[in-house]
């Protein structure tokens, strides 16, 4: 299905990831704003927000908005957009973002609360690139939280 928000939000990531973080988040912001009860795009817009913010409070804020707005989201509507989305699969990606932000803020135990729960829902992702991209993410924010290290991973 065309998604102009969806189109918009890609654009916007982009340009996070070219550099362009402050533009990117107003970009984000301004849709969230514009976004009115639609969760799926309510999750989406926070879940991209939550990694162009500068602060690690902010990106935990961002963070916990996407897993509250997923709450609104059934399969439908995510198919709606992609016909392979299942809300599911979104929670592994939801959880390691959580488990990051606490163990970065030093609240370990926090941290591992949401790790368990991405491992738990690890079973939805699928054995493609962005399964594959989550359970590498999993695999480092365990090691850093074993260690210790609140620093960003790299």
């Amino acid at each position: 299905m065309e998604d102009a928000v969806m189109a918009r939000v890609t654009a916007a990531v982009q340009r996070g990831q070219a550099g362009e973080r402050e533009p990117a988040r107003q970009e984000l912001e301004s849709m969230w704003d514009e976004a009115g009860g639609d969760d799926f795009h309510r999750c989406v817009i926070a879940h991209f927000l939550a990694d162009l913010q500068d602060d690690q409070r902010a990106e935990l804020r961002w963070d916990e908005r996407a897993l509250a707005a997923v709450e609104g989201v059934s399969d439908e509507r995510a198919q709606a957009y992609d016909e392979s989305l299942q809300v599911r699969g979104f929670m592994p990606s939801l959880y390691l973002s959580l488990a990051d932000d606490h163990r970065r803020l030093g609240d370990a135990d926090r941290a591992r609360e949401f790790l368990e729960k991405a491992r738990a829902t690890a079973d939805a992702l699928g054995d493609d690139a962005y399964g594959g991209l989550v359970s590498g993410i999993l695999d480092k924010v365990s090691r850093a939280l074993d260690e210790g290290s609140t620093e960003p991973l790299t």
